[in-house]
């Protein structure tokens, strides 16, 4: 049976702009059933990395907000930690970095709260029973939270094809622990070049990892947890991920992890995609890149397969933009993703969500009349 997806173009007027656009479409989607009175509402959106400017404008996280007030809950919006060491690889910096980008209290109306803790250690293994992995290790605050809304940036990316509300659930509600197991399957390794000695690394390991041999520090493979601690707290950046996962391997373990952060809310969560600035990369980085298409608009559902594969329909349906990243695909039906990451099956994800009872490929899209 195919799965609802509601779908708001950009088309907006003086009887109805965009935030009320946004707003009819979540109320159609069914939020009003999703939230109840007194709910701790997590809002998962990504903040955005300092230089970029691709994500989700704050201004439309406020109406949402508001509205989950209007129902008597109470909202919040939250990320993670990156595994990687930049702007947003614990609390402090990543939350300075999302008010720096206009998440501010002032702004959204809600609290920002990082869910998987100050340093991306607060998280909880939750059992999947998956084809790759028996459980998985989600941060603390998602599982805590009454509700879950995504609320996704659609765009490409150059492991997985796209990114959209599976990515924000695979990737964004993991722990660090959590990516490292997504991203690798082996321990990270020294750079000697850049290794100063300074033990923050063993200081932080919990598992006896790690040793220093001739001034400079060591990873022992067979004792290494795959925590991840070490590669934020090492300030020369001398802790290196080695990333040697497979791009369909990645994505399996994505679904996975996604179907992990959506425990214990059967009725109780929403997802919500922007397919708008529909940037070549992911928002991880410091720029955004010119859109390889046209704005199409704002969807929403309670399956999260039938929405990614809606979002995706409809921007290989759409006429590439010239002169940007997009290489092949730019007419209408191209595949826009293959486009710009040609090496990528990204129907992987959509294909893995679906097998492991994520929800459906198949789908009916349902489109906001115009007031």
């Amino acid at each position: 049976m195919p799965s609802t997806v509601f779908f708001a173009d950009m088309r907006a007027g003086h009887r109805e702009n965009l935030h009320a656009k946004l707003i009819r479409l979540i109320d159609t989607a069914g939020i009003g059933r999703v939230v109840g009175r007194g709910d701790l509402t997590a809002l998962k959106v990504h903040f955005g990395e300092k230089g970029g400017h691709a994500y989700i404008r704050p201004t439309f996280l406020r109406r949402i907000v508001d509205r989950v007030k209007e129902l008597g809950a109470r909202p919040f919006l939250t990320d993670s930690c990156t595994l990687y060491p930049g702007e947003r690889k614990e609390a402090v910096s990543a939350l300075a970095c999302a008010v720096e980008n206009g998440f501010a209290y002032a702004v959204v109306g809600a609290p920002l709260i990082m869910c998987d803790g100050l340093r991306g250690y607060s998280s909880r293994r939750i059992p999947v029973k998956g084809e790759i992995l028996q459980d998985v290790d989600i941060a603390l605050e998602i599982l805590e939270a009454d509700v879950l809304i995504a609320v996704s940036h659609f765009k490409c990316h150059e492991l997985t094809g796209f990114g959209g509300a599976l990515k924000n659930l695979g990737m964004g509600c993991s722990s660090r622990e959590g990516k490292l197991e997504q991203h690798s399957n082996v321990a990270p390794k020294i750079a000697d070049q850049f290794c100063t000695a300074c033990a923050a690394c063993l200081k932080a390991c919990v598992h006896n990892a790690i040793s220093f041999i001739e001034g400079r520090a060591r990873i022992d493979a067979e004792c290494c947890a795959g925590c991840g601690r070490c590669i934020t707290v090492c300030e020369e950046k001398a802790v290196k991920i080695q990333w040697n996962e497979e791009a369909p391997l990645v994505m399996k373990k994505m679904a996975e992890y996604a179907k992990g952060a959506l425990h214990g809310k059967v009725g109780k969560a929403l997802f919500v995609n922007f397919v708008t600035q529909i940037s070549p990369a992911c928002d991880c980085y410091g720029h955004s890149d010119a859109p390889i298409a046209p704005d199409q608009g704002i969807l929403a559902s309670t399956d999260p397969v039938a929405l990614d594969q809606a979002c995706a329909d409809l921007v290989n349906a759409a006429r590439g933009l010239p002169g940007t990243a997009l290489q092949t695909g730019l007419e209408p039906g191209g595949d826009k993703f293959r486009g710009v990451h040609p090496e990528i099956d990204w129907e992987i994800q959509l294909e893995h969500a679906e097998r492991i009872g994520m929800g459906s490929r198949r789908y009916e899209l349902i489109k906001l009349e115009p007031l």
